[in-house]
């Protein structure tokens, strides 16, 4: 395990090695912050998510489609640790139990919490939803900017990149996967 000292170390080596003066008045507590910001940008290894669908889950005869629309998550890619900006859409179909509604965004920050790549973050909301409600169905879209692609690399701005992961009736029923994509479209970017 990394100290707190090493992990500002290291950060000081960082700021060293691109050029700049790390006693300058601007950069004396910069390794503490970006420290204590990590620790908040990857805070979803901390978490579980399933107990937290657990603490609210309620019985319901509910068996039509529950969605989530327009859930602002920012998470960094795991090859350049630079930001990922993006909306995910998470919809399920209750089979005898709910979960109460703030719990669904919450599982999206843990795993965004993380280092990612934005089509293993898009399994991971969908199985854990799945697994802990065990619903008829879930569907996670997500629709995000990388900041790998705009700043550096190809330098494509403002381009977006959309994933999908269904389950159940989502993937097994096409008017339940168009009734779903027909709701969550009305939020891409135009």
């Amino acid at each position: 395990m990394v100290s707190e000292k090493e992990f500002e170390d290291s950060v000081k080596k960082i700021l060293e090695y691109v050029g700049e003066d790390i006693n300058r008045e601007g950069l004396e507590k910069t390794p503490s912050r970006v420290r204590k910001a990590f620790e908040f940008m990857c805070g979803g290894y901390n978490q579980d998510p399933k107990e937290v669908i657990n603490s609210a889950l309620f019985t319901s005869t509910n068996d039509e489609m529950v969605v989530i629309k327009d859930i602002e998550f920012y998470s960094q890619c795991e090859h350049h640790i630079l930001p990922i900006i993006g909306k995910a859409h998470v919809a399920y179909i209750p089979n005898g139990k709910v979960v109460g509604l703030s719990k669904i965004p919450r599982v999206v920050d843990i795993f965004a919490r993380r280092l990612q790549i934005q089509e293993q973050l898009t399994e991971q909301i969908c199985d854990a939803l799945n697994d802990a409600l065990q619903p008829k169905g879930v569907a996670v879209m997500i629709d995000a900017r990388h900041m790998c692609m705009e700043m550096r690399g190809v330098e494509k701005i403002c381009s977006t990149t959309v994933t999908c992961a269904l389950r159940g009736l989502f993937k097994q029923n096409k008017k339940t996967k168009d009734e779903f994509l027909s709701i969550v479209s009305s939020s891409f970017r135009k």
